[in-house]
């Protein structure tokens, strides 16, 4: 499979290593040119090119930023993109450590990966946003192995999120359905199975007592538990 992927920092690197490990064709872009990217290349053995290359040419595409960078994006960059090609968002919202703040998310009336959807202009399906990006490369193990970590998904298109799913099962995780993308909030930052790398069976039972709909306190909550986060990692420089 031709797999596009926009941004080349920790998560859409480490993706690119193990999908070419399993025999994809990765196509890679960042914000400053292909010719910035030899590195990358040569580490993951994708193939570095425009970001509008790597929308055209992938059958998944992958678009993993920082959240403050997706305005940025060219407004024409899945013109010529099939509408059943999946595209998938990681993106995390860190306004302490790097995108400054963001009102509208933070009154709990979008979701991230709303917000992105709505500057893009496609559906998406959110996922690989809370597992650390060095575990995608390490972590991943054979269907059936006790402990093996599952990945929530989020998202509206039902078929494209049975593509999605079946890619993060063949990278090594369990899928587990996280509603459509106005129940991603259950993924994000400050949340319980954020970073905490759970089976599938303690993941849906985390959602099960979480609810479908956030609640005021549950987002207040979740808030106070990222900032925290940020201010630690800013304190050991982890930016």
């Amino acid at each position: 499979m031709n797999v596009g992927i926009i941004g080349a920092g920790h998560i859409g690197s480490a993706l690119a290593v193990r999908l070419v490990s399993l025999g994809h064709s990765v196509y890679i872009a960042n914000s400053r040119g292909p010719e910035t990217l030899k590195d990358v290349a040569q580490k993951t053995g994708a193939k570095a090119v425009t970001a509008q290359e790597a929308a055209r040419h992938g059958e998944i595409i992958v678009v993993t930023i920082p959240l403050k960078n997706i305005p940025d994006l060219p407004k024409d960059l899945f013109v010529d993109v099939p509408a059943d090609v999946p595209v998938i968002d990681t993106s995390n919202y860190y306004p302490i450590l790097r995108d400054g703040h963001m009102p509208e998310l933070e009154t709990g009336d979008l979701t991230e990966s709303e917000w992105v959807q709505q500057h893009l202009g496609r559906p998406l399906i959110k996922v690989f946003n809370n597992i650390f990006a060095e575990h995608i490369v390490t972590k991943g193990v054979a269907k059936g192995t006790a402990g093996r970590i599952a990945l929530p998904v989020a998202g509206d298109d039902a078929p494209a999120k049975q593509k999605v799913m079946a890619l993060v099962d063949e990278l090594g995780f369990d899928p587990v359905d996280n509603g459509g993308l106005h129940q991603s909030w259950r993924q994000q930052p400050g949340t319980p199975c954020y970073g905490a790398d759970l089976p599938a069976d303690k993941l849906r039972e985390l959602f099960n007592q979480m609810g479908t709909q956030r609640s005021e306190a549950q987002h207040a909550e979740y808030l106070a538990n990222h900032a925290r986060l940020e201010r630690d990692m800013a304190q050991k420089g982890e930016n």
